[in-house]
């Protein structure tokens, strides 16, 4: 009977412990599938070096953005980015303090980079990094072109000189934000192209700076241009070839001379970009 009785107390107790196991794990008496899938969603998925890949675009600073990227170990990974843009205005007018001459302007942008970068994640679940890096290749430029009206005013070097009515003035300059072809980059921003939680979305923004030098000024002058107001209305004897002239060419340079001392702070060219991004993980 004792027998009995004992093994009726461990049927019972094998049948409940199930019950008492389930309700124990599971917290706050949520069911045991939902909580094991949050769980799920928060763990940190462990790749294997080189086995992911993402890919994504957006805009930046210095044009249409391109990126792509590969993780190297649970805190790196090595990014490529490109950048690119191209843009033309033509016959943009301005007018003279006189209000009825001026210049008739065409400006173009000509932006080409491309990179590469370290992104260093100190909490691999978390999409802050500090990405230091590299520029490879850097193109950017802008230049521009005007024609000045009949007796607009202009000075170089102090010097005054009005535009002739009979060779019309041009001006060319171009400006290089490329005076070092690789420069250094510094940047930090938020978003994992490669997520450690296994995902495949992500949008990462991005701001720093890219060490490029102080950017270049050159500048031609074609056309005649004449000391005085009636010189200019009539061709007269102070109106000389600004291409030609020893005067007109040293007041070119000293004016140039002062342009460049002024952009000699703007050492840094500016990284701003924003996109998205698509990783393909390889099982």
């Amino acid at each position: 009977m004792k027998r009995i009785a004992f093994l009726l107390f461990l049927a019972i107790l094998a049948t409940t412990s199930p019950l008492i196991s389930q309700s124990s794990n599971t917290p706050n008496n949520q069911p045991l599938a939902k909580t094991t899938k949050k769980t799920a969603n928060k763990a940190e998925v462990r790749l294997k070096p080189f086995s992911a890949f993402a890919f994504g675009g957006g805009i930046s600073a210095m044009g249409v953005n391109m990126q792509a990227s590969t993780n190297l170990n649970r805190y790196l990974n090595l990014r490529g980015t490109g950048n690119y843009f191209n843009y033309t205005v033509n016959n943009i007018t301005t007018n003279s303090s006189g209000g009825a001459n001026g210049l008739s302007l065409t400006g173009k942008l000509n932006f080409a980079t491309a990179g590469a970068s370290l992104d260093l994640f100190p909490f691999p679940k978390h999409g802050f990094r500090l990405s230091p890096g590299v520029l490879l290749y850097n193109q950017n430029q802008i230049s521009a072109s005007a024609t000045a009206a009949p007796k607009t005013s202009f000075t170089l070097n102090n010097t005054e000189y009005f535009a002739d009515t009979v060779n019309p003035l041009n001006v060319n300059a171009f400006l290089g934000l490329s005076a070092r072809q690789q420069a250094f980059t510094l940047t930090t921003g938020w978003g994992n192209m490669i997520p450690r939680n296994g995902g495949h979305w992500s949008f990462p923004f991005e701001i720093g700076a890219a060490f490029t030098g102080v950017p270049t000024l050159n500048m031609g002058l074609t056309g005649n241009a004449c000391s005085t107001l009636a010189d200019a209305n009539s061709n007269g004897v102070s109106c000389v070839n600004m291409a030609t002239n020893p005067t007109a060419q040293t007041n070119l340079a000293n004016q140039l001379t002062t342009y460049r001392n002024d952009l000699k702070p703007l050492q840094v060219y500016p990284i701003l970009s924003w996109g998205a991004s698509y990783a393909f993980h390889n099982k």
